[in-house]
């Protein structure tokens, strides 16, 4: 082979395992930056009271900082709720939340640990309290209830009752 045409078939070998790094980079980018996103964000379950009606679902919490919340009604199927938070020195530990209903509620919350805590706020028709992180039972200070109900059940499974009264001694 004359040098011209071996300086060519290198030229084109040399392209190939380029353009293979290339491809295998690209894929092991994309692959780790999913799951960078799974290994540095933490999901749990969210219990609120908005407008005294019962709530549950998840929030999202990332490592830089921020999150996500959703919310479905126990009562009324059609309302949800979906919202963004920030835990952040510089921007306080406060979010925001809009219904399926037209509501909204902005909240501030105080973290118990790492992934657990509370929360309150307004809402355009009324308050908003949540805990995240907590069952149903260790939930119940943090939670400002309708009169005269309590939550019963686990879990998602939870549905606010009327209150038993103790009976007199």
């Amino acid at each position: 082979m004359d040098e011209p045409a071996r300086k060519a078939s290198a030229n084109k070998a040399m392209k190939r395992l380029l353009a293979i790094g290339l491809a295998v980079s690209i894929g092991l980018a994309a692959w780790t930056g999913d799951a960078d996103a799974q290994l540095l964000s933490s999901t749990g379950p969210v219990i609120a009271i908005l407008d005294g009606e019962l709530l549950v679902g998840e929030a999202t919490g990332h490592l830089g900082g921020w999150g996500t919340i959703a919310l479905r009604s126990r009562a009324k199927a059609a309302r949800t709720c979906v919202g963004e938070f920030s835990y952040s020195e510089a921007l306080g530990d406060a979010g925001q939340l809009r219904c399926s209903d037209g509501a909204s509620a902005a909240f501030r919350f105080q973290r118990l640990g790492l992934m657990r805590g509370y929360g309150a706020g307004s809402s355009s028709r009324d308050a908003l309290s949540f805990t995240y992180g907590l069952s149903a039972e260790d939930s119940a200070p943090y939670l400002t209830l309708p009169a005269g109900k309590e939550l019963s059940g686990n879990g998602t499974d939870l549905e606010l009752v009327a209150a038993v009264p103790f009976p007199p001694r």
